[in-house]
C-alpha cells in the first residue's frame, strides 16, 4: 500500500462501539470514571476495533533499527556499532525490550530499516533504505524519495501485523543519534527552541549536550525544512526509524489496529503521522511521558494523557510494553468484574 493509498484508507473510530463502552464501565461495580486513564484507554480501544468489548491478546512490538549520520558531530556518548549490536541483540532476545515483552506476552518484530551494517538474525525483517542517514548538518539526512520509501516500510509492517492476527501493536525504536534527530524534528514542528527539546539522551556530558544543540541548530539552518510538511522534516533533519516509525501509525489506522507509542522517539513520528493525517490520532495510545525534555512538549502538541509518568527513557519499545501490562491488569477489572444488577450494591450516580 503507498502512503498515498493509505491515507485514503483511514476511517474514524466507532463512535457506537466507544459509547458502549462507557456505558458498560458506568455498569460495573466500581465508582465511577475510577480506572482514570486506564479506562479511557479500554474505551479508547472499543471505538478503535468497533466494539464494546475489544481484545489485546495477540500484541507485537515493532521496533525500527537505524542509524544517523549526524553522530559525526559528536552528540552522542557511544558509537554507531551499538545500532547494529542491538539490532542483533534483540534477534537473540537480549535487550531490555526483549525481557520485558517475554514477561507481557507480547511479540518482538525488529526491522532493519538503516542499520549502518549489514545485521543477521532470524527474526530480523530486513527493508535497509540506506546504511544510515546522511550528516544532517552538511545537507538533508535523507532524499525526499527515500523518506516516503521509509514511510512506506512503515505501512507495509502494520499490513503484516494485521496478517499475523495481532489486535494491538506497539512500536519502539534502536538508533544511536535518534535523540539528536527526535529533537531536530520537535523544535520544526512545534516552534519550541532547539535547547527546550534537546536533553542529554543516553548519558551526555554537559560539554556534548551543546555539541548536540549546535549541530541541530547547524542542521535546521542549512536545510530549513518546512514545518507544514512532515516529509520535507522527516527527509531533512529526521531518520529513517522516525520515517518507518510516522508510517506504521499510518498503517495501523488503515488497518483498524491501535498503536502503543513508547517515549520521545515514537511521539516525534506520532506527531508526524498526525500532521499528515489528523484521524490516525484517535489510533495511538501514549504510555509514558519520556523524560527527554521533548517528551511534555510532544504530549501537549499532540493532546495527548499518557497512563505513566515513570521517568523511564530506555527507548526499544519498553514504555509501551509496560503500559501493555498494566492495560491486561485494566481489563481484568473490565472482562471480569460483575455489574451493579449482580450485586447488592447501589449504582454509583454521577455527580451533578
Amino acid at each position: 500500500m503507498t502512503l498515498e493509498q493509505c491515507i485514503k484508507a483511514i476511517e474514524p473510530p466507532c463512535a457506537g462501539s466507544k459509547a458502549e463502552a462507557e456505558r458498560y464501565f458506568s455498569s460495573l461495580a466500581i465508582p465511577l470514571g475510577s480506572l482514570g486513564r486506564l479506562q479511557d484507554a479500554i474505551v479508547q480501544l472499543a471505538a478503535v476495533q468497533r466494539t464494546a468489548h475489544p481484545c489485546i491478546k495477540q500484541r507485537t512490538v515493532a521496533v525500527f533499527c537505524a542509524d544517523n549520520g549526524v553522530v559525526a558531530q559528536g552528540v552522542t556518548q557511544c558509537g554507531q556499532e551499538v545500532t547494529a549490536i542491538v539490532t542483533e541483540n534483540l534477534d537473540r532476545a537480549q535487550t531490555s525490550v526483549c525481557r520485558m515483552a517475554a514477561r507481557a506476552n507480547v511479540q518482538v518484530l525488529p526491522i532493519d530499516i538503516g542499520v549502518a551494517r549489514e545485521v543477521v538474525g532470524e527474526t530480523i525483517i530486513p527493508r535497509k533504505i540506506a546504511y544510515g542517514t546522511q550528516d544532517m548538518t552538511k545537507g538533508a539526512a535523507m532524499s525526499r524519495t527515500d523518506c516516503i520509501r521509509a514511510i512506506e516500510v512503515g505501512i507495509e509492517m502494520a499490513e503484516l501485523c494485521r496478517q499475523r492476527g495481532d489486535t494491538l501493536l506497539a512500536v519502539g525504536e534502536m538508533g544511536i543519534g535518534n535523540t539528536t534527530t527526535t529533537a531536530a524534528v520537535t523544535a520544526v514542528l512545534t516552534g519550541a527552541k532547539v535547547e527546550q527539546v534537546t536533553g542529554r539522551g543516553a548519558g551526555l556530558s554537559s560539554e556534548g549536550l551543546t555539541r548536540k544543540v549546535q549541530a541541530i541548530q547547524r542542521a535546521i539552518a542549512c536545510n530549513v525544512p518546512d514545518a507544514a510538511d512532515p516529509i520535507d522534516v522527516l527527509a531533512k533533519v529526521g531518520g529513517f526509524d522516525l520515517a518507518g516509525i510516522t508510517g506504521f501509525y499510518l498503517g495501523a489506522a488503515a488497518q483498524g489496529l491501535p498503536v502503543m507509542a513508547d517515549g520521545v522517539i515514537t511521539a516525534a513520528a506520532a506527531l508526524c503521522a498526525v500532521r499528515l493525517c489528523p484521524a490516525v490520532r484517535a489510533y495511538i495510545l501514549f504510555s509514558h511521558v519520556s523524560e527527554e525534555p521533548a517528551g511534555q512538549i510532544l504530549m501537549d502538541a499532540l493532546d495527548a494523557k499518557p497512563f505513566l509518568t515513570a521517568g523511564m527513557r530506555l527507548g526499544e519499545g519498553t514504555g509501551a510494553v509496560g503500559a501493555i501490562a498494566l492495560l491486561d491488569l485494566a481489563f481484568s477489572v473490565y472482562d471480569e468484574m460483575p455489574c451493579f444488577a449482580e450485586t447488592e450494591i447501589e449504582a454509583y450516580q454521577p455527580l451533578v
